[in-house]
């Protein structure tokens, strides 16, 4: 456990002076913050906005998958994808949460290894490249449209993921008739 608290806090600390860059290196560009900003602040408010209420509905959808799995096959507690909101620690910790589901739905064994292990990679791929986007110029554009796209590809395959988990759900799980 000690190791992985000093990997999160090294990550929000590289994710911290890249997101600070233009402060320290302005020469370099105005970084992600400048991309955000460049609409003017009601574009900015508004991409933020769309873009935070994306987020939620992702959170919703990885912590549907918790739930869908029975408590002793959890990694995490569903409540946990929320961490996606924890800025700037949230760029480290979402390798995090990838990982804690991806145990999850190994430990549940109702989902393939195989595509348990295509799901975990497709989540790391988005985690990485989302990182990338950090960076000044060309390298951070490409590196947000790539974790944008993984991301929704990333998300789709949840919700069908979920779908399945939700038609074979164990009977503890089941919702209860009155």
């Amino acid at each position: 456990m000690r190791a992985t608290a000093v990997v999160k806090a090294a990550g929000t600390v590289l994710v911290t002076v890249l997101l600070t860059q233009p402060l320290w290196a302005p020469e370099w560009g105005s970084g992600v913050l400048g991309e955000v900003a460049a609409p003017g602040l009601p574009g900015a408010v508004a991409a933020v906005a769309v873009f935070f209420g994306l987020v939620a509905l992702y959170c919703r959808s990885l912590q549907r998958t918790l739930h869908l799995v029975p408590p002793g096959a959890r990694a995490a507690a569903p409540r946990s994808v929320w961490w996606m909101f924890a800025i700037p620690h949230n760029f480290t910790e979402d390798f995090f949460i990838v990982r804690a589901v991806a145990a999850s739905l190994a430990s549940d064994g109702r989902t393939a290894p195989a595509a348990v292990r295509r799901w975990q990679a497709l989540g790391f791929a988005w985690c990485g490249l989302q990182i990338v986007s950090l960076l000044p110029g060309a390298a951070g554009r490409a590196g947000a449209v790539g974790a944008l796209l993984l991301w929704a590809v990333h998300w789709a395959e949840t919700a069908r993921l979920n779908r399945r988990l939700a038609a074979d759900r164990p009977a503890a799980l089941q919702p209860r008739t009155p």
